[in-house]
């Protein structure tokens, strides 16, 4: 989340009369994450989401995203619902940019993730891809093994400003990477951006999951794997296998991996992490200067790379 666009009173106004939940009280920005402006604003009913999406995410994306929360949120999973207007609506537009309303999620996302946490988030995962077999719409992965090398091409020599050497350390770790990526894994719809500031937690149990503007169709081993990469590594990037395990369990007890998934993880896990390197990255070079959000550091996915080039198999990632 963060804020690209800014929204006049007015504007704001006119545009939450159109729902049956009261006057604005307030509205404010939400600094985190890079890809929509998104802000609290609160009615005289209670606290909402509102996003803006901006021209990174495709109008025609749209009724996948606002769908499949209503889908996932009917099949129990605790996740944002979008608000209709009066008149059916989920998808309008606010300041020049396409805009929706969810409803507002209590708790709070874990800045030191214990193992347990990484438990509950590996059931939460596994129930979430379960729950979401029967929704209908189909999205590729935009982000997925195919946009990597654009990704780096996009990012050219500047890469090098980052760490001197860094495009051609990618372009060679591509090299091997892409000339044995898995293939026909069990899949479906998966959540792809599961990090911990888009997992909320109430007394330590699991209350909601949100941000599912990267989610997408692929292999749903590739979701452990991004899972593994935001949650199971250290601050000072020691890879903690205790959390691994306990992550992995806790989807094993919903939805067991089959063989080929287990072989596979670490090359998922390395893939995960250069999906990400890659687009902190392209961020890191191309956030404008005056834009509410704090791009991420690309190197700490480099460090992370590293790590899975270097596992021995899946037995490194504490898998039973």
């Amino acid at each position: 989340m963060a804020v690209y666009t800014e929204i006049e009173d007015d504007a704001l106004i006119n545009f939450i009369t159109d729902y049956d939940i009261g006057e604005v009280l307030s509205c404010k920005g939400i600094a985190e994450g890079i890809e929509n402006s998104n802000f609290i604003v609160t009615t005289t009913s209670g606290p909402y989401i509102l996003t803006l999406y901006e021209k990174r995410v495709k109008i025609e994306d749209l009724p996948f995203f606002l769908g499949l929360m209503d889908h996932a949120a009917a099949h129990g999973i605790p996740c944002p619902v979008p608000l209709r207007t009066k008149t059916g609506e989920t998808l309008r537009e606010l300041a020049e940019r396409p805009a929706a309303l969810v409803s507002f999620l209590a708790g709070m996302w874990p800045r030191r993730p214990a193992a347990d946490h990484c438990r509950q988030v590996g059931e939460a995962l596994a129930q979430f891809h379960l729950a979401t077999t029967g929704f209908h719409l189909k999205r590729p992965n935009a982000l997925g093994s195919d946009a990597w090398r654009p990704l780096l091409a996009a990012s050219g020599d500047d890469a090098d400003t980052v760490k001197p050497g860094l495009s051609k350390t990618l372009t060679t770790a591509l090299d091997g990477l892409l000339d044995d990526w898995p293939q026909d894994l069990p899949g479906g719809v998966i959540h792809a951006d599961l990090f911990p500031d888009n997992v909320f937690f109430r007394s330590d149990h699991l209350s909601g999951m949100i941000d599912f503007y990267f989610a997408c169709n692929d292999q749903w081993a590739y979701d452990i794997a991004v899972c593994l990469n935001a949650w199971c590594f250290e601050p000072d990037l020691s890879f903690n296998v205790t959390k691994a395990r306990r992550l992995l369990r806790g989807y094993q007890g919903v939805r067991a991996l089959d063989p080929a998934e287990i072989a596979a993880l670490p090359k998922l896990a390395e893939g995960a992490s250069m999906r990400f390197l890659l687009t902190r990255l392209y961020d890191w070079l191309n956030t404008p200067e005056d834009a509410f959000v704090t791009p991420k550091d690309p190197i700490e996915y480099l460090k992370k790379l590293e790590f899975h080039q270097s596992v021995k198999g899946p037995q490194s990632y504490g898998i039973d």
